[in-house]
């Protein structure tokens, strides 16, 4: 293995992070990131980033922003017929 260095680590990073990249790359990432503090903590970011959304979307939204947004979508689409 060989460090790929901070160009390499961040361009692949969000693969890297979704486990989309070949073994051999991962492993090179995997290595520069325990060797590069400020790639760890971009990398550190964007999981962070990457499980809060995820969790977000798990989440059903209140139901008083629900009718909120269908009424504005009504509203619009009544307003584009016209």
């Amino acid at each position: 293995m060989s460090d790929c260095g901070c160009e390499k680590a961040r361009r692949e990073l969000e693969e890297y992070l979704r486990d989309e990249v070949c073994k051999t790359a991962q492993d090179d990432i995997r290595e520069h990131l325990d060797s590069c503090p400020a790639c760890r903590d971009e990398a550190l970011v964007a999981r962070t980033l990457t499980e809060v959304l995820a969790r977000s979307c798990r989440e059903a939204a209140p139901e008083e922003l629900r009718d909120q947004v269908l009424a504005r979508l009504r509203a619009a689409h009544t307003f584009a017929a016209d």
